[in-house]
């Protein structure tokens, strides 16, 4: 069988996406025609059928939707190898870090300052955005980022760093506001804040893309919102954090993609797993870490120790990443 194009990639998924040849074609900036031939030819190379055409409709085969999933990877893929290259040889290089606004769990200004003193070190670029994080690092944009385990980290190597509880953000004059603490049933029939990229997100408040765009709408009532502790730090005067004891604890991750091999990012690992793993020691022997919202981890020695599983410098494999794969 001869090999598959991009393009053909680029084509089919084009037809799956709109079920329409004439809107597939006005989409791809060419006529009807060829794309229909296109799309023969790619189900005479594959042998199987991809689409259902009659003259009212268009519909995928089980085939067809097995590779509209899988053909939009290898796109995502093709696009984000292309994004990475030209940056990586292009002037300026440097290390594209991924984040929202307070999405470092306090770790970022010292992870900058411990990297910076690394000789592999690029200067570093840092991009903000609520939802945007994890497209950035598949498309190529970033290099690494923050994320928090309810994305979808398919894809990405991954190094934990904070476990944190959860509070929830509510309006100074909320009922609930003068709580000490509450828990998930107390906020049944509040309107909850949808998230960009949150895996079985099934809130249906709007969807928050801005800390803030989420701060004013807690603050006219229209949500309220459940996040990580840390983010008290962030908040207004007019909010009010009350701790949610039953919520599940939010895992703050550093995400990269698999395979990398930049010096640069993995100095950058070292660095957070390095920070990270100082600031639990230092939260668990002040008798803190429950009261900070912060788990204690298994320790600054346990942590390097896995920094030099994932993070190696060997011959076989210059600045190579190497961690925990997450995937689904």
């Amino acid at each position: 069988m001869d090999p598959v194009e991009t393009r053909e990639f680029a084509y089919f998924v084009a037809v799956a996406e709109e079920l329409n040849f004439t809107r597939a074609a006005e989409r791809l900036g060419i006529a009807q025609p060829p794309l229909s031939r296109a799309i023969r030819q790619l189900e005479r190379r594959l042998g199987v059928t991809l689409v259902e055409r009659t003259s009212r409709r268009v519909a995928l085969t089980p085939a067809g939707e097995v590779l509209l999933r899988e053909a939009g990877k290898v796109l995502e893929a093709v696009s984000a190898a292309t994004a990475r290259t030209r940056r990586a040889g292009g002037p300026g290089r440097r290390l594209v870090l991924a984040m929202k606004p307070g999405g470092d769990g306090g770790l970022l200004p010292a992870i900058l300052k411990a990297y910076e003193t690394d000789p592999d070190a690029l200067p570093a670029e840092i991009v903000s955005g609520v939802g945007e994080r994890a497209a950035l690092l598949r498309d190529g944009r970033a290099d690494v980022a923050f994320l928090h385990t309810v994305h979808d980290l398919s894809g990405f190597d991954t190094e934990e760093l904070l476990v944190e509880d959860q509070v929830a953000v509510l309006p100074a004059d909320h009922p609930l506001a003068r709580r000490g603490s509450l828990r998930t049933a107390d906020l049944a029939g509040e309107t909850l804040p949808r998230w960009p990229g949150k895996v079985g997100d099934d809130a249906t408040g709007p969807e928050v893309r801005d800390v803030a765009e989420l701060m004013q709408l807690i603050v006219l009532g229209r949500v309220v919102a459940v996040v990580p502790e840390s983010a008290r730090r962030l908040m207004r005067r007019d909010l009010v954090c009350v701790p949610v004891a039953d919520a599940a604890p939010a895992t703050l991750v550093l995400a990269w993609p698999e395979r990398s091999t930049s010096r640069a990012l993995a100095a950058f690992v070292r660095a957070a797993t390095d920070v990270a793993a100082r600031v639990r020691d230092d939260r668990a022997a002040a008798g803190s870490g429950a009261n900070a919202g912060v788990h204690a981890g298994q320790g600054r020695e346990a942590a390097r120790q896995g920094a030099d599983l994932s993070v190696r410098m060997g011959a076989e494999r210059p600045a190579g990443v190497r961690s925990r794969s997450a995937r689904p």
